[in-house]
C-alpha cells in the first residue's frame, strides 16, 4: 500500500508519509461524521477523497488543516504524533507545512486587498523573502507559477479577477509559504465547466514538480482519476472503497462507487423521460444497503479494499 494503509489495523509507513490518519472518528452529539478513517499522504502522489454532500469529506480536510479536532484516533505528522494541539512553534510548523484551498474562491480572498498584498504577506511572515525587491520578485514567481501575468494581475484586486484567476491566486498563496501537503476542498465545483479541467491539470502539475502530498476532495468521480492515483470513495462517515484510482473506477466492487459511476453523464446516452426518477429510486436502495453496519473489509486487488456490506434496513 502506497498512500492507504488497511484500515483493520496496519499502520501508515513513518518514513514515506508526511500524514498519516489512523481510526479517526468525529462525532457531533450523536451525529458520526467520521467512522475509523484510515489513510496517508505522501510527497508526489494524490489522494482523492469521493462521496456524496454530507459523507465526511470535508471534516477530513478541516482535521488535516487544524479547524477540527477528532473524537478518538490518531494523526501523525512526519511519524510523530499531532492529534492534540502542541506548542506555538509546533503549530506554526504544522500549518506552514499543511495549507488548504478552499471550495469558494470569491470568500477566500479579501476584497480590499490587492492580489500582490495577498502573497507577499505569507511570504514575509514566513521568512521566504527580504526587502521590497525580493518580496516583488517573489510574488511574480507565484503567479507565474499558477499561469497567471504577474504584471497585468499583481495590482488588481480580487473583483476584477474571473472565478478561475481567483482560484489561481489561492492556489498561489498556498504555495507562497512553501508546503509539504495541500489540501483542496473541492476546488472547482463553484467554476464554469469550461475551466475546471485548467486548475485540474495545474495541482496535478504542481504536485509532482513540487513533490507535494495532495488530497483532492471531489463530489465528482470523474475528476479523481484526472489527479490522484489513489482513491477513498466515501459514504456516512465511512470508506467503502479505496485503493488504485484506476483500479476502484474501471472495476468497482462496492455498490455505492458503482451509483457514483452511474451517475457520471455519458454524451451518448439520450435521455429518456423518467430516467431521472427510476435512477433516485435505486440510489436509495444503494444508500440504505451501504450504511454503516460492518466493519469487515474485503482485498479484491493488490491495492484494491472494499468494505463488507451490511443489511438493508
Amino acid at each position: 500500500m502506497n498512500a492507504i494503509p488497511d484500515i483493520k489495523g496496519a499502520k501508515a509507513t513513518e518514513t514515506s508519509s508526511v500524514i498519516a490518519l489512523e481510526d479517526i472518528t468525529r462525532s457531533f452529539g450523536l451525529v458520526h461524521a467520521l467512522r475509523g478513517i484510515s489513510f496517508s499522504l505522501v510527497p508526489g502522489r494524490a489522494l482523492a477523497l469521493v462521496g456524496e454532500s454530507g459523507c465526511g469529506k470535508t471534516t477530513c480536510a478541516r482535521i488535516i488543516a487544524r479547524m477540527d479536532r477528532p473524537t478518538s484516533g490518531t494523526m501523525l505528522f512526519r511519524g510523530n504524533d499531532v492529534t492534540t494541539v502542541g506548542s506555538g512553534t509546533e503549530e506554526k510548523s504544522y500549518r506552514r507545512a499543511v495549507q488548504m484551498i478552499f471550495q469558494d474562491p470569491f470568500a477566500s480572498l479579501n476584497p480590499v486587498f490587492s492580489v500582490g498584498h495577498h502573497l507577499v504577506r505569507p511570504l514575509k511572515l514566513h521568512g521566504h523573502v527580504k526587502g521590497r525587491k525580493g518580496a516583488a520578485d517573489g510574488v511574480d514567481a507565484l503567479l507565474e507559477s499558477v499561469g497567471l501575468d504577474p504584471i497585468l494581475t499583481a495590482h488588481k484586486f480580487p473583483h476584477e479577477l474571473s472565478g478561475g484567476q481567483r482560484q489561481r491566486v489561492n492556489i498561489a498563496r498556498a504555495l507562497a509559504v512553501q508546503p509539504e501537503v495541500l489540501v483542496a476542498d473541492e476546488p472547482t465545483s463553484m467554476l464554469d465547466v469550461s475551466i475546471r479541467l485548467g486548475i485540474i491539470e495545474l495541482l496535478s502539475g504542481i504536485k509532482r514538480e513540487r513533490n507535494l502530498a495532495l488530497l483532492y476532495i471531489t463530489h465528482d468521480i470523474a475528476t479523481a482519476a484526472h489527479v490522484a492515483e489513489e482513491i477513498a470513495v466515501m459514504f456516512a462517515g465511512q470508506m467503502v472503497e479505496w485503493g488504485d484510482t484506476m483500479s476502484v473506477i474501471t472495476d468497482p466492487c462496492h455498490p455505492y462507487t458503482k451509483l457514483l459511476l452511474s451517475a457520471v453523464p455519458d454524451p451518448y446516452q439520450p435521455f429518456v423521460p423518467g430516467d431521472s426518477v427510476r435512477f433516485l429510486q435505486h440510489a436509495e436502495k444503494i444508500r440504505q444497503i451501504s450504511r454503516p453496519s460492518s466493519d469487515g473489509v474485503d482485498k479484491v486487488g493488490p491495492n484494491h479494499f472494499v468494505r463488507t456490506l451490511g443489511e438493508a434496513g
